[in-house]
C-alpha cells in the first residue's frame, strides 16, 4: 500500500485503470512485485507480465521515464524497504525444515493483523456506516472462499440495516446475478475478494455500480480490480507464504465494521440488547454441574 500511494505506484494504477491491455498487464505486475520490478532484467520482467521487451520499453517511456533502465531505477528509488516476496507452495515444498512454513504462516498472519488494524482509518468506516444504515438495501457479495466472509458480514449487519441480501448465498453466479435485479441508487453493495480474484465479483460489482448503487469493497490492496469500482475501500492484508491469500485480517475488518456500526447510534445499541433478549432462552445461562 505504501509503494502504491507513491508517484510511481498512482502511475501504475492509472495504468492498471485505463491503461492498454498490455500497460494494465506490467503495471498489475509491478504493483505486485515491486522489488523484483527493480532487480530483474528486462526480458525476465517482460516474460513475468506477459508481453514483449519492446512492450515494456513503450511502458517506460509512456510514464515518461527514458527507458526501462530509468523504470526500474525508479523503482529501486520508490521502495523505502525491503518487501519480502511470497514464493507460495512452491517454496514451501523447497524448504528442509518441515515446520517453516507454518511458522512463516503464522508470522505473516499477525503482521497481516497489524499492518490491517493500523491501516483502518476511522472515517472511512464511518462513512461506509452512514450510507449502509441509510439504505433501503445492503448487498454483500462475495465469491468462493470470501462468500463465507460475506456470510459473516451479512450476519453482523442483519440486525441493524434496513434489508440484507446475501448476494452469494446458495444457487451460484445466475442466482446471484438475479438477486441484483432489483438494485438502484437508494442500495449499497459491500463487495468482498481476495487473491485469487473470481471475475463474476468484478462483473456483478461493475453491473451495480452502473445502477448508481454505493459501491463499498474489502479486498487486499489498492491493485485489486475491486479497488477502481469503489467508493471506499477497506484493505485487509492477506499475504501467505503457502496460501493464495489468508483471510484472518478480512475477519478483523469485518468486525470492526460490525462493531462501528452497532454504538453508531442509540437505536442500534437498543437492537442489539431486544436481539439478546430474544435468544436469551436459547443460551447456556451457567456451566452444567459436574458428573
Amino acid at each position: 500500500m505504501a509503494f502504491a500511494a507513491s508517484p510511481l505506484g498512482q502511475q501504475l494504477l492509472e495504468q492498471q485503470a485505463s491503461g492498454s491491455v498490455s500497460n494494465r498487464a506490467i503495471a498489475e505486475h509491478l504493483l505486485r512485485n515491486p522489488v523484483r520490478g527493480a532487480s530483474l532484467s528486462i526480458e525476465d520482467l517482460a516474460a513475468a507480465s506477459g508481453v514483449s521487451t519492446a512492450t515494456l520499453s513503450r511502458f517506460a517511456r509512456h510514464l515518461g521515464y527514458g527507458g526501462f533502465p530509468d523504470l526500474r531505477a525508479a523503482l529501486a528509488d520508490t521502495l523505502q524497504s525491503v518487501l519480502r516476496p511470497v514464493e507460495k507452495l512452491r517454496g514451501a515444498l523447497d524448504r528442509a525444515e518441515g515446520a517453516a512454513p507454518m511458522r512463516e504462516g503464522l508470522e505473516d498472519t499477525l503482521a497481516n493483523l497489524r499492518g490491517t488494524a493500523e491501516g483502518l482509518v476511522p472515517g472511512t468506516i464511518a462513512r461506509i456506516v452512514e450510507r449502509l444504515t441509510t439504505a433501503r438495501c445492503v448487498y454483500v457479495m462475495g465469491f468462493g472462499l470470501s462468500a463465507h466472509l460475506a456470510g459473516f458480514l451479512a450476519l453482523g449487519l442483519q440486525p441493524f440495516c434496513h434489508h440484507i441480501v446475501n448476494v452469494v448465498e446458495y444457487g451460484g453466479t445466475e442466482n446471484a446475478a438475479g438477486r441484483l435485479m432489483n438494485l438502484g441508487p437508494e442500495d449499497a453493495l459491500v463487495a468482498i475478494s481476495f487473491p485469487r480474484y473470481a471475475t463474476d465479483v468484478v462483473h456483478l460489482t461493475r453491473y451495480a455500480a452502473d445502477q448508481g448503487v454505493t459501491i463499498f469493497a474489502i479486498t487486499d490492496s489498492a491493485a485489486s480490480p475491486l479497488v477502481p469500482l469503489a467508493s471506499e475501500t477497506l484493505i485487509a492484508q492477506a499475504t501467505h507464504p503457502v496460501l493464495s491469500s489468508s483471510n484472518v485480517a478480512a475477519l478483523l475488518v469485518i468486525e470492526a465494521l460490525v462493531a462501528a456500526l452497532m454504538v453508531s447510534n442509540a437505536d442500534n445499541l437498543a437492537k442489539a440488547a431486544r436481539l439478546t433478549d430474544a435468544i436469551s432462552a436459547y443460551l447456556v445461562s451457567q456451566p452444567p454441574k459436574a458428573r
